[in-house]
């Protein structure tokens, strides 16, 4: 099946040479794109094909989250929790989070993924590290959600092995022994992870961070993961606990016990990475590693800015955008988080540091970067998969700010997108979510949480 998109107002592609085209078509051919042009071109053969008039709209490549907790959209706004910073944050929410169970781990991801996509992201990541003793199958849960919203899905198999007794975080209940985590590790990548381009579904291995994984986890699942070609994810340098907690355990600053550990290589990427040297960015310069920043996490626990202005310098650093988990950010908001980007990294540094263009292409292009898909997403070009999202210019919203529409839909509010396409297919339509059961995943989302903190109060 064919499928015309035509009178599109700009298009822009994100691939190497920028280009932003008026008048624009984008013709589809069962999950590819076929071609890109300006005007309206004939459709030849007998194969029916589908056509929408895209007029007053705005088109740019599918967004890619690189960093999120999706059972976290469970818990938005908790009381309590509200005006914590990082490890208070954490501590809290830990007594929270470990009555969560497969129901909720589905649910939660229903809720996160279908926010996103209604902002823009067609590609997302997901880092799950939290199994509650005697819960089962909740990654899996998490994937089963992730395909009945039709995303393209690359999930992390995170991990805890560091708990509070032995000086780490997290409470004894919600971490797993090396021996557990390696075993499902190997479990999910066998049962899930599709190493094909064009691929929707693949794994990568996610321990946690430097306070709640043991240095032996950290080098086992780089072992791992070099011998099965996965990528590695972790957090890192997301706040100055984070790196006194580094030195008094280690001796090291987080980025150099990253360099100890072997992880400052091309397969890693890395969220939040505030807390920067000098001497650490030419390291990931140097490696050539990814990073996911965070901008409204950042802000909302007081973490600090990261230093992107400073990492755009050197093209070697793969830099993308991520909404990072609800519960510290308490949106899913992907456009907004580029809003996010460019305001942050101005208030210190000037208007002239970074443009709405540059945090767009750290939001497509930089993500599929990120995640090693950049061969057949993050751009619109012919070949490459049909991951693309239409924001309407003609609202209210946009009214007298489209001289230049790209940078609209940054520096204004555009809202939720109009029409989503991935993998060919159109997931929003009218700016609606095609899903039968949004109000009922909406209450029971209330519900289970209303029953959670119940349980606490």
């Amino acid at each position: 099946m064919k499928k015309l998109f035509y009178n599109i107002d700009t298009l822009a592609t994100m691939d190497q040479d920028e280009q932003e085209l008026k008048n624009a078509y984008i013709l589809v051919e069962d999950n590819l794109i076929k071609e890109i042009g300006t005007g309206k071109p004939e459709i030849t053969g007998s194969e029916a094909c589908e056509s929408y008039d895209m007029s007053g709209a705005c088109c740019i490549p599918g967004m890619v989250n690189t960093h999120h907790h999706l059972y976290q959209s469970m818990f938005r706004n908790v009381k309590g929790a509200q005006n914590l910073k990082l490890f208070d944050w954490l501590t809290f929410l830990y007594e929270r989070w470990k009555y969560i169970g497969a129901a909720e781990v589905y649910n939660a991801a229903l809720v996160g993924i279908y926010e996103m996509m209604k902002t823009g992201v067609t590609t997302t990541s997901d880092m799950f590290y939290l199994y509650p003793k005697g819960t089962q199958r909740l990654f899996d849960e998490e994937v089963e959600a992730a395909v009945r919203t039709g995303v393209r899905f690359h999930p992390c198999r995170g991990s805890m092995s560091l708990s509070k007794k032995d000086g780490g975080l997290p409470p004894d209940s919600v971490v797993q022994s090396e021996e557990e985590i390696m075993a499902d590790c190997e479990r999910v990548v066998n049962k899930y992870h599709d190493p094909n381009p064009g691929a929707m579904l693949r794994i990568a291995l996610a321990p946690c961070s430097p306070f709640s994984v043991t240095e032996s986890l950290m080098r086992t699942t780089l072992d791992f993961a070099q011998k099965n070609d996965l990528l590695i994810h972790t957090h890192l340098a997301e706040s100055p606990d984070e790196e006194a907690f580094c030195l008094e355990r280690v001796g090291l600053r987080p980025v150099d016990y990253m360099d100890k550990l072997g992880w400052l290589n091309e397969r890693a990427w890395f969220a939040h990475c505030v807390w920067l040297s000098e001497e650490d960015i030419e390291k990931f310069k140097r490696t050539k590693v990814g990073v996911a920043h965070c901008p409204a996490s950042n802000m909302r626990l007081g973490s600090g800015t990261a230093p992107i202005v400073e990492m755009l310098e050197h093209p070697e650093i793969r830099l993308s955008l991520a909404v990072d988990g609800s519960a510290s950010n308490d949106t899913g908001n992907m456009i907004g988080e580029a809003r996010n980007a460019l305001f942050l990294q101005r208030v210190s540094k000037g208007a002239d540091s970074i443009t709405p263009r540059q945090v767009l292409k750290m939001g497509t292009m930089g993500g599929a970067k990120v995640l090693g898909m950049d061969d057949y997403i993050g751009s619109l070009e012919e070949g490459k998969v049909a991951d693309f999202v239409f924001f309407r210019l003609d609202t209210l919203e946009m009214a007298g700010g489209i001289s230049d529409p790209i940078s609209a839909l940054v520096l204004c509010n555009p809202g939720t997108v109009y029409m989503s396409v991935i993998n060919g297919r159109i997931r929003i339509k009218d700016y609606q979510v095609l899903e039968n059961e949004m109000e009922q995943i909406i209450g029971e989302q209330n519900r289970m949480q209303k029953r959670i903190l119940e349980r606490e109060a």
